[in-house]
């Protein structure tokens, strides 16, 4: 008897969750055998140390649903979930955390969005339950900084807990660069996309594994990932140096006509520290420029994206 493909995959990452994996599990399962099709659990174990691995393997001796991904060392959460995304085999797949901070009783609510169209559901982030006013304005604050400074929407207080259609997914999994920001990532690629509020809770066991080093990381990959705007400060501060040293140099000599000179003995010298810094920091950008061309290409991703089914329901686009 062939084997029955499953509708639905959940990708789960795990990293030290012995504590609550066994109650992730048993929560997951009882909200998904109310969906209207077969699932499959992709437990992706990212070098615990814990115990976790053996958990892992236990579910899945006694529940052929469960998939086991065993890393052989910690690669991380996004290379975690991208091996999910390799192994997946639905219609739809849901990505979330094994920790229950993101309750899988929200599932049911993205696959409903994903049946009325939409190809990509991300789930929104109302409440912050159980972290730090630290974390809590720093993530608002990180998130309205993408928001200014790339070139594609990312949503707001969205995490990687969300849905991708099976189309979306094969797009995904075809932009294979190293340093991955995967919520990014999902909003470049566009299709019809839409977002489900929840309110977050705390963990249900355990320590945050998203320590601030691991968050500074993904805020760094999120902004050199989508974004030149760094490698083109230099430019900027070049211009406005060179613009500065000339009105300097304009009121040197306003001030030369008139016999009082501006900063007597010492005009030369600041003219040419702000000329020759603002000419440096030009050219540096300048190279930034040909360096952000050369790091777009090193990425690979593709030019263009077409529908494999063009005639998919076009839902109403949300703002």
């Amino acid at each position: 008897m062939p084997e029955r493909k499953p509708k639905y995959s959940v990708i789960a990452p795990v990293f030290n969750e012995v504590e609550g994996l066994g109650e992730f599990y048993k929560v997951l399962r009882s909200v998904m055998e109310t969906v209207d099709g077969a699932w499959e659990l992709l437990l992706v174990d990212d070098g615990s140390s814990d115990g976790s691995r053996e958990v892992i393997l236990d579910l899945a001796a006694k529940d052929e649903r469960v998939v086991p991904l065993i890393f052989t060392r910690n690669f991380g959460h996004q290379i975690a979930v991208t091996a999910g995304m390799d192994h997946a085999r639905g219609d739809a797949i849901v990505i979330i955390d094994s920790d229950l901070q993101d309750p899988p009783q929200v599932i049911p609510e993205l696959i409903a969005r994903w049946k009325e169209g939409y190809e990509v559901v991300y789930a929104v982030r109302r409440e912050r339950e159980g972290e730090t006013w630290f974390k809590r304005v720093s993530a608002s604050a990180f998130y309205r900084l993408i928001d200014r400074i790339t070139d594609v929407r990312i949503p707001l207080d969205t995490g990687d807990f969300r849905l991708l259609d099976r189309e979306v997914l094969t797009t995904l999994n075809a932009m294979r660069e190293k340093q991955r920001f995967l919520r990014g990532m999902s909003a470049w690629v566009g299709f019809n996309q839409i977002g489900v509020e929840y309110d977050r809770k705390s963990r249900f066991a355990g320590k945050s594994k998203y320590p601030f080093k691991k968050m500074l990381k993904l805020a760094l990959n999120a902004i050199t990932g989508f974004s030149t705007l760094p490698l083109q400060l230099a430019e900027y501060s070049g211009i406005a140096l060179l613009t500065l040293s000339a009105v300097y140099a304009v009121l040197a000599l306003v001030y030369a006509v008139l016999k009082k000179p501006l900063l007597p003995g010492q005009s030369l010298t600041v003219f040419l520290l702000l000329f020759l810094g603002g000419l440096t920091s030009l050219f540096l950008g300048i190279m930034g420029e040909y360096l952000s061309r050369i790091y777009d290409e090193a990425k690979g991703r593709p030019l263009y994206i077409l529908r494999t089914n063009p005639k998919k329901l076009k839902v109403k686009e949300t703002k």
